[in-house]
């Protein structure tokens, strides 16, 4: 292409929130592939293949822009002096007309409660513009104390009353426990959305085929209170019986955790559960969720009923069963009405439980209890995927671009929604993706918070490499953010590790979204490269140890986990310099703790020699940070040297099949977590600390 071919193709992505060049570090500019530019225009709807075609549709684009009186959203902070700049903007003598989402008719936007608003614009030429008006508070919800709390992969929480994994049962016990007798303020979980039925099931949470109903695979049947009501109790205590061997063999057998096995087991139980009637009060509560639900409820009962005849992959089903809105999905879904009301009624069931959890933790003194996790995207053969594919960019996928821990880039195989269209719809999927978690969540982790701004593309069939970041509307989408959380009255915070737009931070912290602190890359990269002293830290962040996707705090401290990557071929130099970078990077942290007092016996011999006390010196490192959360990473309390997922594997290593466990690799229960004096001691720390 041409120099002026170029800055056309580049004038016409901007104005459709494509990039064509990024920034990995402030001193540094890449340019994308004009071919991945072309690709996510395609997959917006606008062609750019040639100079012609570019020149068309920069030339349609700029009338759209120049003739259009509103913005598909237009965002209003009730903290802002005077109204939206986009109505002041107007032409003189425009009339508007606001429908609140109240109900009400107004002439006017001003003094509108908070809330997602259509606007009506007619100016004097004749022209008409429609807009959702987003009226949000200034700030999210902050913590109203400091606290400390747990992190735990709710599959690795088995109890000796699960059947074979952790659930929502043994999530209300250990909030309970730890409410009352430890003092925590939470418990932070992993995404429990739904999964994408199939054996095998794709293990990952993050890869779910639905982030807005949760998977009843976490249910505890027992709970249920139809339960108790099954006539056939010899095939309940057969049911009991295989749950027994199927705990057993996790906990006592060394077996993976095994979810198709778990589900098949529960499904089985839950046929029968579902098959008692409800009484006349369960019945209304039903009836209620299906109402609140709607279509989006019908919609996801609908593709499991379907995947249960056709397969998990809706792209190859029978042609008119891909479109959900066609007429043979509507006769499907008529002659599969106990299907799709059997799969209804899990939801209904898995969100009471749910809500039952925040609940106990709640009444256990916990000032923010559960925070659950929401994954940055969904997978592509799932519900959420078929329900709402007008809204998803066909043959793109979410990844990220190369940076200095993966030269290659990452595909996360996750369709991204399409801008255009969820500005066009006033972000309805977001805004009630939001709504549905908050119900009973306390807080709410982002995966990947940056990609409110912006995600990077990639093309079908192309590396990672061969990518571009198309950007969202940021201000909407942080604006029904903060919405939604302010009238749950929950907290938000975003996982903002690795390469951040610049400005980024400060917009989120500017409007109340807590950022994520983990210890081991909180150096100071713009000065001397050491580990950064507490003082120095953020305070409006969630400050750990460690996370589900890196060592635990003993294997870092032992270097075990050179060790683990090593005989997994996953080194990229040798293991003798991959040890003395670890050990070297471990013995500075450890140099910063004892100078500040705080390891009660200093060890004598090398990193890791005492590391029960060292873990302990790590959190209270954690806790002389102005951080407004400190999380402890749950194995951490027993010594626990296996990652949770371990990234750039997959059958290579059994990632997010692992219990909780020992130093030992020793299974642990909840009831022996609850009695351990090593877990006892650690939290007794961060409970004294938290108290000053």
């Amino acid at each position: 292409m041409t120099a002026a071919a170029d800055e056309e193709l580049a004038r016409l992505a901007a104005l459709h929130g494509v990039d064509t060049s990024y920034r990995p570090a402030p001193d540094r500019t890449v340019d994308v592939p004009a071919s991945a530019v072309v690709a996510a225009l395609a997959a917006l709807g606008v062609e750019a293949g040639t100079p012609d075609a570019v020149r068309a549709a920069l030339a349609e684009r700029e009338r759209e822009l120049r003739e259009r009186l509103l913005p598909p959203t237009v965002v209003h902070w009730s903290g802002d002096p005077g109204g939206p700049a986009a109505l002041a903007a107007l032409p003189a003598g425009t009339r508007l007309t606001v429908e609140t989402e109240q109900g009400e008719t107004r002439d006017t936007a001003e003094g509108l409660p908070l809330g997602a608003h259509r606007v009506t614009a007619v100016a004097p030429d004749g022209r008409t513009g429609h807009a959702h008006l987003v009226v949000a508070p200034d700030r999210l919800p902050t913590p109203a104390t400091r606290s400390y709390g747990l992190l735990v992969q709710l599959y690795s929480l088995l109890s000796r009353r699960s059947w074979g994994m952790g659930d929502l049962g043994d999530l209300a016990e250990l909030a309970g426990w730890a409410g009352r007798t430890a003092g925590a303020g939470f418990v932070q979980v992993n995404p429990l959305h739904a999964a994408v039925p199939g054996a095998p099931t794709d293990p990952s949470p993050y890869r779910p085929s639905s982030r807005r109903f949760p998977d009843p695979v976490h249910l505890r049947v027992e709970l249920i209170d139809e339960f108790a009501q099954v006539e056939d109790q010899d095939r309940v205590r057969d049911l009991l019986d295989r749950a027994a061997r199927l705990r057993a063999d996790v906990l006592d057998k060394g077996a993976l955790i095994d979810r198709d096995a778990v589900w098949e087991l529960k499904r089985e139980a839950l046929e029968l559960v579902l098959a008692v009637p409800l009484g006349p009060g369960r019945q209304a509560a039903y009836d209620a969720f299906r109402t609140e639900e709607g279509q989006a409820l019908e919609d996801h009962a609908t593709w499991y009923a379907l995947a249960e005849a056709h397969g998990s992959d809706w792209h190859l089903w029978p042609a008119g069963l891909r479109d959900p809105r066609s007429a043979e999905t509507a006769h499907a879904r008529a002659e599969l009405a106990d299907r799709v009301d059997f799969h209804s009624r899990l939801a209904w069931l898995t969100d009471g439980q749910l809500r039952a959890a925040q609940r106990t933790a709640l009444e256990a003194g916990m000032t923010v209890g559960i925070i659950h996790d929401l994954a940055v995207g969904v997978h592509p053969h799932g519900a959420d995927a078929w329900a709402q594919q007008d809204h998803f960019a066909a043959g793109m996928s979410v990844g990220a671009p190369p940076d200095a821990f993966n030269a290659h880039g990452q595909d996360w195989g996750l369709p991204p929604w399409r801008p255009d269209r969820l500005a066009a719809s006033g972000h309805a999927p977001y805004r009630h993706l939001l709504r549905a978690l908050f119900r009973y969540t306390g807080a709410l982790r982002i995966d990947h918070v940056m990609g409110l701004f912006r995600l990077w593309w990639v093309p079908q069939g192309r590396p990672p490499t061969e990518g571009t970041y198309v950007r969202h509307d940021a201000e909407a989408m942080l604006a029904l953010l903060a919405l939604e959380a302010f009238r749950a009255g929950a907290v938000v915070i975003g996982e903002d590790l690795g390469t951040v737009e610049p400005g980024v931070r400060e917009r989120l912290q500017r409007r109340g979204v807590l950022g994520t602190s983990v210890l081991w890359f909180e150096r100071d990269w713009e000065g001397d490269g050491r580990p950064l002293p507490p003082e120095r830290w953020r305070a409006d962040c969630l400050a750990t140890a460690t996370t589900h996707d890196l060592p635990p705090t003993a294997a870092r401290l032992t270097g075990d986990h050179v060790g683990l990557r090593d005989r997994l071929g996953l080194l990229t130099r040798s293991v003798a310099e991959e040890s003395a970078e670890a050990a070297a990077d471990t013995a500075e942290w450890l140099a910063l703790l004892g100078s500040l007092g705080l390891l009660d016996s200093p060890a004598a011999g090398p990193p890791g020699s005492d590391e029960e006390a060292e873990i302990q010196g790590v959190h209270r490192f954690l806790l002389r940070t102005p951080a407004r959360l400190v999380g402890v990473w749950l194995p951490d309390g027993v010594g626990d040297r296996r990652p949770q997922n371990l990234p750039g594997t997959w059958d290579e290593y059994p990632n997010w099949r692992l219990p909780v466990a020992d130093s030992d690799g020793r299974p642990v229960t909840l009831e022996e977590l609850a009695a351990s004096p090593r877990l006892r001691a650690l939290l007794d720390v961060l409970r004294q600390g938290v108290g000053r």
